[in-house]
């Protein structure tokens, strides 16, 4: 059952069509006398307590079946290869199958991978204290997928105990960083807010853009609720909701990001770090690994093209940039601040 789900999730999130993207609401002005060299650019970050080369990073995606496991292997081999951060997806699977390896396999074939986890927010911290002891991550993200639980006809319907489930992450697991992450439907400033009073340093706020689990879902259980396919806020609605927080708190973006365009668009709006998860998928269905790899490094040498013609030395003085916002995204954000 576990693994015709996951591979479901799997088919469907490779025929999902995106129609549009907040990413393309937003413009950045370009510098036409630059200050630095090329070579100058520095594109390393810093969060949940560890260092990367490189700001973006292939976000969980799956986990639990043989397709999946294959998609692991590659992804793995890419990231080790051109030193990415690599999550894992739900480590529950594992939890329920114990001969299940397409999680370990991951460490075994790539010893010096940078790897994370990830697991639901409805387990008890004892399940998110297994995954660390069997992948030693360097953080564990702890997902929170309201909508596409309500959706799933075998998803959760008790949500109470939520709160207290993430209480007990914070103050049982306190020698590997915690993340809360979103699944593709954004984080609020409430929920950041609420993370913050329950010891949550570090968000990826996970909007709408990308991968949309409520479709995946209605595509599962016949189509009946395609009215909420697009359930949530997008990508840069989220970003520019929460900006009083982003000196605070660590904030992570994904949802929606295609290129190093985007992925420098969500640094100016004050992200840490960048996942991909949809387009990182669609690139190992696509090309060999050789090369997934070759597309990869360019992405590296790309983003430091677009700092350097945005006069941003690293990714700090990203905050500087000077951009402008069209269409849903620009509405969101005058009404936010109206109702503020």
């Amino acid at each position: 059952m576990i693994q015709n789900r996951k591979d479901d999730h799997i088919n469907y999130a490779l025929e999902q069509e995106k129609s549009e993207n907040s990413f393309d609401d937003m413009e950045l002005i370009h510098q036409s006398i630059p200050k630095y060299n090329l070579d100058e650019i520095d594109i390393s970050t810093s969060f949940a307590n560890n260092y990367f080369e490189v700001p973006f990073f292939i976000n969980a995606m799956t986990g639990g079946s043989e397709r999946a496991k294959s998609i692991n292997q590659k992804l793995a081999k890419i990231a080790d290869k051109c030193g990415l951060l690599f999550i894992t997806g739900s480590y529950s699977a594992a939890l329920k199958n114990p001969d299940d390896n397409s999680y370990k396999i991951i460490k075994e074939e790539n010893e010096h991978i940078k790897l994370a986890t990830n697991i639901g927010i409805d387990k008890n911290y004892t399940a998110g204290q297994k995954a660390i002891k069997d992948l030693k991550p360097l953080f564990l993200q702890i997902h929170v997928n309201l909508m596409q639980e309500l959706l799933m006809p075998e998803g959760s319907r008790n949500f109470n105990e939520w709160e207290n489930n993430l209480k007990e992450f914070v103050k049982n697991i306190k020698n590997t960083p915690l993340v809360l992450k979103e699944v593709g439907f954004g984080m609020t400033s409430d929920t950041i807010k609420k993370g913050i009073e329950l010891g949550i340093k570090t968000f990826d706020i996970s909007g709408r853009g990308g991968t949309s689990f409520a479709y995946i879902e209605n595509r599962r259980n016949g189509n009946r609720f395609t009215y909420l396919n697009d359930w949530g806020q997008t990508t840069l609605a989220s970003l520019l909701d929460i900006q009083e927080f982003t000196e605070k708190v660590e904030i992570i973006a994904s949802g929606g990001v295609r290129n190093p365009l985007d992925i420098i668009k969500a640094l100016i709006l004050g992200a840490k770090g960048v996942g991909i998860s949809g387009t990182m998928l669609e690139i190992v269905e696509n090309y060999s690994i050789e090369e997934a790899i070759e597309i990869v490094n360019s992405w590296k040498m790309e983003c430091k093209m677009i700092m350097c013609a945005l006069n941003a030395k690293k990714i700090s003085e990203l905050k500087n940039v000077k951009y402008i916002l069209y269409g849903k995204t620009k509405e969101f954000l005058e009404n936010i601040r109206n109702k503020n």
